[in-house]
This record gives structure tokens, sequence and C-alpha cells, in this order.
């Protein structure tokens, strides 16, 4: 195969398939069992431990490491899944270094936390590895039906813990495939193969969750028709828009959403058939930016910028990321907003952008221009919720509001992930209100059963 390394344009094909195969490599890779056990032995398992407090979906961390420093991988595992059932997921995607990590005392003792990302990952890799007997069961069938709206994180969440409990779950997604931001919306290096397919494939093996594909709410049925039809109904669906760029010029041939690029370029089943730009700007500052970013330079774009309107320390995406991205041959670039796009022929060829300036009044524009060449814009400045599908669920900020266990302004509608205000937009946070929501509904159906066996005992008897 042709290297087009040096090609102008958007091509595919850039890279040997050796290139491709080393780029798209583990970025993090596995530790063996004798580094599992060694880093485990360094946890001072502490009571009402700080990682665990500071973990979203509450998995007790000391716990499972003192499993994995007994070689006992599966009890870790159970531990882990148990708490947070995508924990295989998040203990690759997961922030660690802001979160658990963060807060391990270790951290605090001697400047080096202990790696409890690699651990759960170790863990839940040896379960999925070789399961075994099912560490669930479901509970007799209690006649409830639920509807779930997105097979999402929190969607997924959600429906395990009810068909757990017995209840007959109706699992909706609008895409081809389940997982939701796990199957279509991380980085290829993170999470390598198909492993949220088949994270997705055990949690449904617990049995009474049928999963429709394809089936979008606002179109193949209405939220009406969901509250008349089932016992309870939750929302999941995600954030299906994205944010207008603000820029003076209508969009050229070669700009494009990087959610829609990381999507591309996870389901792609040939890296030689990705096609990317030799010269690459990413417009943001958040995960998807550096995930775009970072996957463009691996695609063998010769070179690639990500440009953000603030300043560093503004960063939504995290100083590990950040300093990855520069590692990987990314050129951050800070305080510089798009002006517009350069073109010829409708085809991209550059972006002018105004210089920023941060002031008592916010920030403003300094006054200067500078150009980048590009022939590929990749914009990664935020998503959006959109509220038509599910008219009459009360919104916040934009989002459906909802309290502390997930439940909407409507009676017997619950919501969770990204499409709820106040979230963090992180796949372990989907499951934490996921797991809020999954208690909420399980004791109103609870006292709806019981209300029915009730009415049922005292009603009169025939006499007919």
């Amino acid at each position: 195969m042709m290297n087009t390394l040096d090609t102008p344009g958007i091509c595919p094909g850039r890279l040997t398939p050796a290139e491709y195969a080393r780029a798209f490599s583990d970025g993090d890779p596995a530790i063996s069992s004798t580094q599992a056990v060694l880093e485990a032995e360094r946890c001072y398992y502490c009571f009402d431990a700080p990682c665990t407090r500071a973990c979203p979906a509450e998995i007790d961390v000391p716990s499972f490491i003192q499993r994995i420093a007994q070689s006992n991988d599966r009890g870790a595992a159970e531990v882990i899944l148990r708490a947070n059932i995508l924990g295989g997921t998040c203990a690759r995607v997961c922030p660690t270094e802001t979160l658990c990590e963060q807060a391990c005392v270790r951290n605090a003792q001697d400047g080096r936390p202990l790696d409890i990302a690699r651990l759960q990952r170790y863990a839940t890799d040896r379960f999925f590895a070789a399961p075994g007997k099912p560490l669930f069961s479901r509970a007799a069938s209690s006649g409830k039906r639920v509807a779930i709206v997105g097979a999402g994180p929190a969607g997924l969440t959600v429906a395990h813990a009810l068909a757990l409990a017995g209840h007959e779950i109706d699992l909706f997604d609008a895409r081809a495939k389940a997982g939701g931001l796990n199957e279509y919306g991380l980085a290829r290096y993170k999470v390598t193969g198909d492993f949220p397919a088949q994270e997705v494939a055990w949690l449904l093996s617990v049995g009474g969750i049928t999963l429709h594909c394809s089936k979008t709410l606002g179109q193949h049925f209405t939220l009406a028709q969901l509250r008349a039809e089932y016992d309870a109904v939750f929302l999941g669906p995600g954030l299906a828009g994205v944010n207008a760029l603000d820029s003076d010029t209508p969009e050229p041939f070669g700009v494009r959403e990087a959610v829609e690029f990381i999507a591309e370029l996870r389901q792609c089943a040939d890296l030689s058939q990705m096609p990317v730009g030799r010269n690459v700007v990413v417009i943001g500052g958040g995960m998807t930016a550096v995930d775009a970013a970072v996957q463009a330079k691996k695609l063998g774009a010769r070179e690639v910028t990500l440009v953000y309107r603030r300043g560093e320390s503004q960063m939504k995406a995290s100083l590990k990321e950040q300093q990855w991205a520069k590692a990987c041959g990314v050129t951050l670039r800070f305080l510089a907003a798009p002006l517009r796009f350069e073109q010829q022929d409708n085809h991209l060829t550059g972006v002018t952008f105004s210089l920023m300036q941060q002031t008592d009044a916010g920030l403003t524009p300094g006054g200067e221009t500078f150009t980048l060449a590009a022939d590929m814009v990749l914009k990664a400045i935020g998503q959006t919720y959109d509220p038509r599908p599910a008219q009459g669920v009360a919104l916040s900020g934009g989002r459906i509001a909802v309290d502390e266990e997930g439940r909407t302004s409507l009676p017997g509608v619950w919501a969770g992930g990204d499409c709820c205000a106040d979230g963090l937009d992180l796949t372990v946070d989907a499951v934490k209100q996921g797991k809020a929501a999954a208690r909420s509904i399980l004791l109103a159906l609870a006292i709806s059963q019981a209300d029915a066996a009730n009415a049922t005992f005292f009603q009169e008897p025939s006499h007919g």
C-alpha cells in the first residue's frame, strides 16, 4: 500500500498497516499478575477510605485491591462489578487522576498514588477473559415492565439493576449498537478491540432485557406512549446536538464535528480506509477535542493543532490528557477564537483566529489575528440536549431537570446521564446517576406492587 503521509488534502491510507497497528495499540497497556500483586500490596486498606468516597460509583477500592493482593482476582472483579456494572470500561477511561487516585493516602504521603485504574482493569480483564459461573442471578418475574430510552452507560446501569429485580425491560437506542458513549465516543487507543460490545453482551446476559436498536424516541414511539404502556420510564438518550461555531463564513468541505469523526473511527474495520487531513486543526478544549486531535495525528496527519479560546488552566481536559496530546505530537494553542474559515472553491485551506485576552470584563478579542493552514477542521465545542423528542419534561440549563433520585417533572419518568443538568459528562457519573434512578424506580415499583396486593386482598368477594 502506498504511503500518503505528505499528500495534501483529506485522504485515507497515510500509513502502512504496521504503522496503524502500532499507532492504535493499547495506549495504556495492562499489567501482569506479578505487577498487580506488587502494586496492590502498597495499599493501606484504609477504613472509610478517601479513594472510595471519591469514586462516583461507590466502588470499595481497598476491598477489591486486597483481594488482588490475595490473588483472588474473581473476588476483586465481583466487588467492582457489583458497584459499577461498567467497571471494565471505567477502568480504561475514568479520570482517576482527579478522583480516586488524587484522594489516595499514598498520593498525599509520597506523591505516588496507588495505580487504582490499572488494578481495576486487571481484575475486570481477568474476569471477562474467563467469566465462569454468573456473578448475578435474576429474581422471579415481578410482572412489571419498564421502558429505557438510551442504551448508554446510564440506561445500561438501570436496565441491569431492574432486570435483576425481576422486572421486564425494553431497552431502546437510536443507534445500531448498544453502548452509547462507550461504543461510539471513546478514543480507539483507550478502549481497543470490541471490549464495549463484550461488556454489553455480558451485562444483557442476566436476562429480562430486550434490546431494540435503531429505535428513536419521537420517531418510532413517543414518551406519552411509553408512559401509557409501561410501569416506569427512564430517559438516557445522551446529547444528540452540537454547539454551533461562531464564524463569519459558511463551513467549506473539510470541516466536520469531532464526535462524528471519533464515532466513525471507532466503527472503522480497516483503518487504512479512514481519511484524515495533512494539516488538521481541532477547535475545543475538552476530552473530545484531545481524543480527536491525538487520533488525527495517529492516523498520519503531518500537523495537528488544538486551539482553545481560553487559557491552559481552564481546559476541561485534564492535565494528564494535555500532556498525552503533546507527547503524541499535537500542538496546543490557547487564547484564540476562530474568526473565519479560509477556503478556495469551497474547500478548506485554513482557519483565521482572533487572539483573545483575559480582562476584568471577561474574555475579549485582543485585536490581533493569525491563520493556520488546514485542510481539515474538527469542531469539539460541546454537545447539546435535544428536548423535542421528550416534550413535557422540565429542563434546567438546556438539559433535563432531575432530583437526586433521577426523577423528572413527569410522574413515572426518571432520567440520567449526559442528558441531565449538572452532570459531569463522564461514564462513571452516568453510572452513578443510573444507580440512583434504579434505586428510586425499584422503590416506586415495590410500593405500587404492594398497593396492588392490598387492593386485591381487600376486594369484596364475588357473589356471582
